[in-house]
């Protein structure tokens, strides 16, 4: 390099000292012997304008940077990876480094009646750090935390999430409504093209709670996609099932789809929601707050919610059972003596001449198809089986009815008293207070001798803790 700068400096020297004459074959010579025509280096140096980031795009760098090999993935090499970040972002066409104000550019050529025109303001110091920040906040994973009622039913799959209402369908808004995930798999099918073709298969329910609810079934290529899809499906296609009092069914019915059976039973008030975790979500979509159901057979989601709605929607209310017998429907409470109350009656009652000997009068068979739930009887308790226990057996035989003669001596006299209370007044069973009243005024007549033991010959008092006084003179 240093010899070709001499070079150069020593020809144009040259040119300095050389005179041009008239004579074409001296200028010829004069340039010869100035070493014109004489072969030298270029004067010239290899600059490369093209590296390894001009050559390649930005996704083959980035895919330099965050890809894994496939026996990586199988390892789990692939969770610690950095993820791509947009440089991008934070970066507005018009604004850098110097911000500069380009009419037509990022500002309009004219505001109100001012023609606007190329300024420049003060530059931004932190400019810098904060597209750093930014970037840097985006790549960042962001770990949402969900309460444990919104995680859904396990934490591997969307089953028992929400999704939040439907979107509008014209005029309705769907306010109120929410939706569930009942099942989210994935389904192949072979074709004859394509090989194996995957999708993902989801159901959703969605109800406001108070009556109204539908579900749907989608399939699409994504999760997210077929969510949606199913959400919006399942809006379309809103139904109403009757509750009795807002809050449990109408009646215990029995229901099926498929091999899947399902046993449901009325509960009052508090009882909550003792089923399975898919008939829990319906049961919160149409607003039923204490049930009891009970599955058998195969455990096919989607056959579980076709027969649920199905024997919500088959219920019968009182007055159509009582028309379709064409008897009285009485109902009997416990909490109310069992104390007999007509529910619903027909236009016309039959007699029992109509009534034929096989049936089914019991209420509880006639809602379930005449079939009988097969209940596991408890196991008895585990002291028992003592000793001890029939020990004290021995003890309460005495008192083992009590309970059960005080109720009925009350039904049938009005009060507690024996059968010979007619015939011997003493049998007559009094209160505890005037028990102690007339013992304590025995008591105090026998100490201080006011009253003759001639009258207290043959005294009969009927209380429990005083034997029968018999003094004779």
């Amino acid at each position: 390099m240093a010899s070709c700068i001499l070079r150069l400096f020593g020809t144009l020297n040259s040119l300095k000292n050389f005179h041009v004459v008239e004579n074409g074959s001296k200028i010829c010579s004069s340039i010869y012997k100035h070493n014109f025509l004489k072969s030298h280096i270029p004067l010239m140096d290899n600059i490369r304008s093209t590296t390894f980031f001009n050559k390649r795009s930005a996704e083959q760098l980035w895919k330099g940077v965050t890809s894994v090999s496939n026996a990586g993935k199988r390892r789990g090499r692939a969770r610690g990876l950095t993820r791509k970040k947009d440089l991008n972002r934070g970066q507005i066409i018009g604004k850098g480094r110097i911000p500069m104000q380009f009419p037509g550019l990022n500002v309009p050529v004219i505001r109100g009646k001012e023609i606007l025109k190329q300024q420049r303001f003060p530059e931004d110091p932190e400019r810098q750090e904060k597209l750093i920040k930014l970037r840097e906040s985006i790549s960042a994973r962001k770990s949402v935390k969900l309460s444990s009622l919104e995680r859904g039913w396990t934490s591997h799959k969307p089953g028992g999430m929400k999704l939040g209402p439907p979107d509008p369908v014209g005029d309705d808004t769907f306010e109120g409504f929410e939706s569930w995930v009942l099942e989210s798999k994935i389904v192949s099918t072979m074709t004859h093209n394509l090989g194996r073709k995957n999708r993902v298969s989801s159901m959703v329910i969605t109800g406001n709670g108070n009556g109204l609810a539908g579900y749907a079934i989608t399939k699409a290529k994504e999760m997210k996609q077929s969510l949606n899809t199913a959400k919006r499906k399942a809006a379309t296609k809103v139904l109403y099932f009757d509750r009795y009092n807002n809050h449990t069914v109408i009646h215990d019915f029995y229901t099926q789809c498929g091999k899947t059976k399902i046993y449901v039973h009325k509960m009052p008030e508090g009882y909550g929601l003792i089923c399975h975790r898919v008939i829990k979500c319906c049961c919160q979509a149409i607003g039923i707050k204490d049930i009891y159901a009970k599955v058998e057979g195969a455990i096919n989601y989607q056959n579980i919610v076709k027969a649920f709605l199905m024997g919500l929607l088959q219920q019968k209310t009182f007055q159509q059972m009582a028309d379709e017998k064409q008897l009285h429907l009485v109902e009997f409470r416990e909490e109310n003596d069992n104390f007999p109350v007509v529910v619903a009656s027909p236009a016309r009652v039959r007699t029992e001449d109509e009534i034929k000997p096989n049936e089914i009068l019991d209420f509880n068979q006639y809602l379930m198809d005449g079939k009988v739930v097969l209940r596991k009887k408890k196991p008895p308790p585990f002291y028992t089986k003592l000793d001890s226990w029939i020990i004290h057996q021995r003890r309460m035989e005495r008192i083992r009815n009590k309970d059960d003669v005080r109720i009925r001596l009350l039904a049938e006299y009005g009060t507690l008293r024996s059968f010979l209370a007619d015939k011997y007044p003493e049998a007559k069973a009094l209160l505890w207070s005037k028990k102690r009243s007339m013992k304590s005024q025995l008591e105090y007549a026998i100490a201080n001798k006011s009253i003759p033991l001639t009258e207290v010959s043959r005294m009969e008092v009927h209380c429990d803790w005083l034997i029968i006084i018999d003094i004779t003179l």
